[in-house]
Parts: structure tokens; sequence; C-alpha cells
């Protein structure tokens, strides 16, 4: 068994990479930068990308170029986790920079439609469990977030289509992970009421220490992942999985 894990260099990603390590998995990271933490405790099992996912060309290239088919080689389960992220532009549509526009359609969306077409083409794998890291704003709209919302929802309409192709071998879920303690909550924190008029929420989702803890969410996103569960649902929700 090997996996990819985009955004691998902190929060949830961390978290996800390093829970496959521990359990014996070889993990390809996908990142704009490496992990020293990770690859220091794995050296052996831990490979790593420094690729600018919001660069279309660039990955294209980089699938091109073999790599990722030399890392699956002799792998019977294959494993992504499309987990890289960004939450930019927020705020009113009148004030989105096009060019932030941009780069989170290519995280967001292009690089996961594009890693999960190239492992579920990948050669002698028999069997691909893809996971797009989703959001409940993918499936409710929030004021300031069209953005981050309509990414979100484009890995959920995914999943689901693909899902509708049975392919066989072939799992897909876009799940929502609630809401965790990581870099992105504090950017949300960060932001003025004007731009994201939901603020107050998180806020208090922080002070009440409602954020799951990204470890513990890792644990059961990879326990999900790889439990016969994976798959019946091509859209879910972590915390109504069991897990």
């Amino acid at each position: 068994m090997k996996a990819i894990v985009t955004g691998h260099t902190r929060g949830l990603g961390a978290a996800i990479a390093e829970n496959l390590l521990a359990r014996g998995v070889a993990v390809l990271g996908i990142s704009r930068s490496n992990n020293t933490t990770l690859a220091r405790n794995f050296p052996a099992a831990l490979e790593q990308v420094e690729l600018d996912l919001s660069d279309s060309a660039s990955l294209a290239r980089w699938l091109e170029s073999g790599r990722l088919r030399q890392f699956l080689a002799g792998s019977e389960t294959v494993l992504l986790i499309n987990n890289a992220g960004l939450l930019q532009p927020v705020g009113p549509i009148a004030t989105h920079d096009v060019a932030a526009i941009a780069r989170s359609v290519g995280v967001n969306v292009a690089a996961p439609l594009m890693l999960a077409a190239a492992v579920a083409a990948a050669p002698d794998a028999g069997e691909q469990r893809i996971l797009h890291v989703s959001s409940g704003a993918g499936r409710s709209p929030y004021p300031g977030w069209s953005i981050y919302c309509a990414t979100k929802a484009a890995l959920d309409q995914h999943a689901q289509a693909a899902a509708l192709d049975r392919t066989p071998g072939l799992r897909i879920c876009s799940l929502a992970p609630g809401v965790i303690d990581t870099d992105m909550q504090a950017e949300i924190r960060a932001t003025s009421p004007e731009r994201f008029p939901l603020r107050e929420k998180f806020d208090a989702l922080k002070r009440s220490g409602s954020l799951s803890d990204p470890a513990a969410c890792a644990q059961r996103l990879v326990a999900y992942l790889l439990s016969e569960k994976f798959g019946e649902l091509a859209l879910a929700d972590l915390r109504d999985t069991g897990e």
C-alpha cells in the first residue's frame, strides 16, 4: 500500500501523512515545501515533491515525467488524499483579486482532479482509494466565501460523478472532516467581519474548545479511508461515519 498526500507540511495534511507513515504506509507528500519533521522521523518511507499545486502546467509536466508511476510501482492498493486547499480570496466578489481566484481554483479543484485521473490510470494497482478533503462550505453557502464554497462543491460533484462511472477497483469519496484547529481557522479568525460576516461563529468555536485536534481527526479519517465502508458513499461527513 502506498499513499499520496497533498499539503502534507502542516495542519491536517501533516497529521494524515504522519498517521499513514506510522502504520507503515509509504507516503509521497506534495507541497510547496518539505516537511522536515516527517523526513527526520520516517526517512525510509517518505518521499517529497516540492510543487506549487496552483500551477497546473507545472503539475501536468510533473505527472508526465513518470515520477508518480515510479512511486506507485508494485503497490496493490493506492491511496490519494487530496488535502491541500486555499481559503482566499475572502469577501464580496467585487473585492476579489483575479489572480487569487486562479490560485484557489488551481489548488482546490484542478490539482485534485488531475491527481485523481493520474491515480485512476496507474497501471497494475489493484485498488485505488481517492479521498477529497471537502468542507461543509461546499454544501452550504457562506457570505464572503463564494470561491471556497464553489471549489469545495466542485470536489463533491466530481466524487459523485466519478462514482457513477463504476470503474473497477476505484473507490472515491468527498469527505467533510469537520472544523479543525488548523492555520486555516486562524486565518478565518483574522478576517474582518466586513469581509466575512460569520466570523464570530468561528471565534466562538475556538473559545468554547469545539475545534477538533488535527491528529485526532486524521486518526478517524485514515481509519475511514482504510475501512470497508469507504466508497459506499461518494459524499460523506466524517462526523457521521462512526469512526
